[in-house]
């Protein structure tokens, strides 16, 4: 760890008590800062909360009052507190200084950092790149962290030089990170995704395009190319650019060629025996590639992780075979691009379960991945009506609502004929009915198991 004395004898209050903010508090005691940490929940709920006290940290459970803020020097909050709370409008009409623990974790790390950001794809992306990394690098090793469900000022504790430390960092994230400097930064895509919290596109793709801002010409961009828009944005970046495309051939980057991967004209692998499905999986193994290439990882290393990588949970993760149909949990998917990438990914029929959140939008870009790959859809959550709409203009033979997870997993399988694909990809967030994602696509696992009396494949 990095010698870092910027914060000793510093008045610094964590806002938020989950993982980050425990290990920011955690790490800032380390750096000799005087912490005061604050949650909403009650101190019964904290779990580090007698940890945190027994290291020095003053931990005021139940509220945050804004007479917190007296003599503050830093706040440090949880990525997913809004920038229209209380606290933290106080704090900027103070202008106290707002960051996020992973701003922490790259001032602490000795290792380079590749950082990698997108709308979808992150945390394959980012899981693809470390094993690249792990597999072929000739000293030391490379450590994931971040939005992967890490928390980043963990790891980058544990990094020498001679490492990598590979962050997945959120949009949330990249707003309270004014000092990050990636040697090697990745965009996957940019959709239109968060506008709850960021209101509009733009300033959501300016939130993105802060991983790259105070990169130098000594340092790398991976970006995607396949949209125009992604393209232009590449223009802001003082990095050089090392772009990956599945449909055109930019020969100073990865890319496909008659279903041919290369980088920089090397032949890599032949795109099918990348083993995770969908189209999505190849453009996140083309930006691990090109990272991994930067590296100089050799190509038989790089391919080993491909055949061999299964995917990650809760993206397009395979979960079992039964009757001759294939069980796939998508749960990550909480959004229209995620679910149209998924659709995608499949030559075989598909019955669809999806819904969640109703975020005020309609699902009409839905309609044609619909009617190319759908036996059958089982609807559930807020958004069932909506979704409903879609299925029926795209002329879906079989559609049918449930009220929940429970109720559309024996459906769908009733649905289903031998060879067909039934995949959970909700096209939604999953706050209606279950806390998180992983909640979500952990049930579905559940009742896919107690439906098919098999158990999940690891």
């Amino acid at each position: 760890m990095k010698k870092v004395d910027d914060y000793k004898n510093k008045n610094v209050l964590v806002f938020g008590a989950g993982m980050s903010g425990t290990n920011a508090a955690e790490l800032l005691v380390k750096l000799g800062a005087k912490v005061t940490l604050t949650d909403a929940k009650p101190a019964d709920q904290i779990k580090a909360y007698n940890d945190l006290q027994n290291d020095g940290v003053k931990v005021v459970a139940g509220k945050s009052p804004v007479s917190l803020l007296d003599g503050m020097d830093l706040m440090v909050k949880n990525p997913g507190i809004p920038y229209d709370n209380e606290l933290v409008k106080a704090a900027q009409s103070r202008n106290i200084p707002i960051i996020v623990e992973l701003e922490l974790a790259a001032e602490v790390s000795e290792a380079p950092l590749v950082g990698v950001t997108g709308s979808n794809g992150k945390t394959t992306t980012t899981t693809m790149i470390t094993k690249m990394l792990q597999a072929g690098k000739q000293h030391g090793t490379a450590l994931d962290g971040g939005n992967i469900g890490i928390p980043a000022t963990k790891v980058a504790q544990e990094v020498t030089k001679e490492d990598v430390l590979v962050l997945e960092i959120s949009s949330f994230m990249l707003l309270g990170t004014p000092k990050l400097h990636p040697h090697i930064a990745v965009i996957t895509n940019i959709f239109s995704n968060h506008l709850d919290y960021h209101k509009t596109r733009e300033n959501y793709v300016n939130a993105k395009m802060q991983i790259t801002k105070n990169q130098t010409k000594n340092d790398y961009l991976v970006i995607n190319f396949d949209s125009e828009e992604w393209r232009e944005l590449s223009k802001r970046s003082k990095a050089q650019i090392i772009p990956f495309s599945l449909t055109d051939h930019y020969q100073n980057g990865a890319y496909v060629s008659d279903g041919d991967i290369y980088f920089k004209d090397e032949f890599i692998m032949h795109k099918k025996d990348i083993r995770v499905p969908g189209e999505q999986n190849v453009q996140n193994a083309l930006a691990a590639i090109a990272v991994a290439k930067l590296y100089e990882i050799p190509t038989e290393a790089i391919v080993s992780v491909l055949k061999n990588f299964g995917g990650v949970r809760h993206r397009v993760q395979y979960v079992l075979t039964a009757d001759n149909r294939e069980f796939y949990n998508d749960s990550k998917a909480t959004d229209i691009e995620a679910t149209q990438m998924a659709l995608r990914g499949f030559d075989e029929p598909i019955v669809l379960l999806a819904g969640g959140l109703d975020r005020g939008y309609t699902f009409d870009k839905l309609v044609p991945d619909f009617k190319d790959s759908l036996a059958g859809i089982v609807l559930f959550g807020q958004t069932a009506d909506l979704l409903e709409e879609a299925a029926k203009k795209a002329g879906v033979p079989q559609i049918k609502k449930v009220k929940n997870l429970d109720e559309a997993v024996p459906e769908a399988f009733k649905m289903s004929k031998p060879g067909d694909i039934v995949l959970l990809s909700p096209a939604n967030a999953s706050w209606d009915q279950f806390a998180t994602y992983r909640d979500r696509g952990d049930k579905f696992i559940k009742d896919v198991e107690k439906l098919t009396g098999k158990k999940e494949t690891n």
